[in-house]
């Protein structure tokens, strides 16, 4: 396991109750994923916000294209690493299939923001 994984598991762990723990009560787990979206949504204008003051240059935005897609791909390779185990395992198809769905997306999503990199550095002018 990275160490930016576990510490990323570390503060989750002590600014998130329960996230380092199975929940078997659904209304429990609701309720973790809804404050996960609530906390996501209040930092949410602060991100925005900051993201677009360096949106002035494709060339300032390409920093953070190249930041998010580090975090997602550290993200997608730990998602493979929950599907490799659940398929060893044996366990629910419903959860496999789930997980393998989430593995794609995020995979599909690592592309795109290599493409948006990509588009940040603008071609030479032809001269005629």
């Amino acid at each position: 396991m990275s160490v930016r994984r576990t510490l990323k598991q570390a503060l989750a762990a002590l600014t998130s109750p329960g996230w380092s723990y199975a929940h078997t009560d659904p209304e429990q787990l609701h309720m973790v994923l809804a404050e996960q979206t609530a906390a996501a949504n209040r930092e949410a204008a602060d991100h925005a916000d900051e993201a677009a003051a360096w949106n002035t240059a494709g060339l300032h935005v390409q920093p953070g294209v190249l930041e998010v897609r580090r975090d997602v791909l550290a993200d997608v390779h730990y998602l493979e690493g929950l599907l490799i185990g659940a398929r060893r395992r044996g366990l629910d198809p419903e959860l496999i299939e789930r997980l393998a769905a989430a593995v794609d997306t995020g995979h599909e999503l690592t592309v795109l923001l290599a493409d948006a990199a990509r588009a940040t550095i603008t071609a030479p002018a032809t001269g005629h």
